[in-house]
């Protein structure tokens, strides 16, 4: 007797992903979706692949991979002030996979888009030998010429930072499976608390209409906090100065720092903060920081963009500090 038969494409797509369709998406049942920005307002697009064994383990939980996947993207359109409107998701499963895992994924990924007021609104679904692979399509508006960019950081602005640094570099030592010996030393809630960070980024979507407002250029922390500073004032044809003691490490993560001090590197150039770095005019900071704390978010200064390109100055406790490697690279 033949077992229970595959549900196909179409049935997989009606009964995990269709629910958390928004309407632009025509109901997934076409090829395509239809977005219709309001006037005076422009598109912001960006995209993330995502794939086992690179950007996550294989056997992490199913619906913290959904909600990474989603929320890598919306720290992006966050960045550039962008408020979200949709994303499109394509999906390569590999051998193996089951219902229970793509209802795992279905429902973290839902939960983000919630969140977000980000529904989805296509994508295409397919199978591969190869390890699990995805990639999100996001889309999102801002007035037209509104968009934050990386190229706008002008001499005398703050360099400042969202929220905390080098949680999610932590939280992958202590999540992966070869745990160096200082996880084992931190109790066990700073080891949940650097986990749970790595695993689920917390895009600052919040912050997007003050980033319009108040900033001269933004990108996320996604890459490492010394390699994307490096990145934007590359853009921007300009240099910094920068006080790593002003850099705001978690509870957490400074309890990891005391058990070996060496992971202070860690913190700064490591990824998977998925905070905002951004840059201000001096006269337009206590603003942000205000706009910052109604949205529930810190906003730190950690030094000042200078005019001397490609230079950036680190110091640490009053000395220079420099660094080899200064972010995550793929290539």
């Amino acid at each position: 007797m033949a077992g229970p038969r595959s549900p196909g494409e179409f049935e997989l797509i009606a009964r995990y992903f269709a629910p958390i369709a928004g309407r632009a998406g025509l109901g997934l049942i076409d090829d395509a979706a239809l977005l219709r920005p309001a006037r005076g307002y422009e598109l912001v697009v960006t995209a993330d692949a995502l794939v086992a064994g690179v950007h996550f383990f294989a056997d992490d939980p199913p619906a913290s991979i959904g909600r990474k996947a989603l929320g890598v993207n919306l720290s992006d359109l966050a960045a550039k002030g962008a408020r979200p409107d949709g994303f499109v998701l394509t999906l390569a499963l590999p051998t193996g996979w089951t219902e229970d895992w793509l209802a795992g994924f279905a429902q973290g990924l839902g939960v983000m888009a919630g969140e977000a007021d980000c529904p989805l609104i296509g994508g295409d679904t397919v199978s591969t030998n190869g390890p699990l692979t995805l990639s999100i399509t996001a889309f999102g508006s801002v007035p037209a010429g509104r968009m934050v960019l990386r190229s706008g950081a002008k001499p005398c602005d703050v360099v400042a930072v969202t929220g905390t640094i080098g949680d999610g570099a932590l939280g992958l030592k202590a999540h992966g499976p070869d745990r160096p010996a200082w996880v084992g030393q931190l109790p066990e809630a700073d080891r949940a608390f650097l986990t749970d960070r790595y695993l689920h980024p917390q895009p600052r979507v919040a912050l997007a209409a003050a980033l319009q407002a108040h900033a001269s250029a933004a990108m996320d922390v996604s890459d490492g906090l010394v390699g994307d500073l490096a990145k934007l004032l590359a853009a921007s044809k300009a240099g910094a100065e920068i006080d790593l003691d002003a850099v705001p490490l978690s509870p957490a993560a400074r309890s990891a720092v005391m058990a070996d001090p060496a992971l202070a590197e860690l913190a700064w150039t490591g990824g998977d903060d998925y905070e905002i770095l951004c840059t201000i005019p001096e006269g337009e900071f206590p603003s942000m920081v205000a706009a910052a704390e109604a949205a529930g978010l810190s906003l730190a200064r950690i030094g000042r963009v200078t005019a001397e390109a490609g230079n950036v100055r680190y110091t640490e406790a009053g000395r220079p500090r420099s660094f080899a490697r200064g972010s995550f690279a793929h290539f």
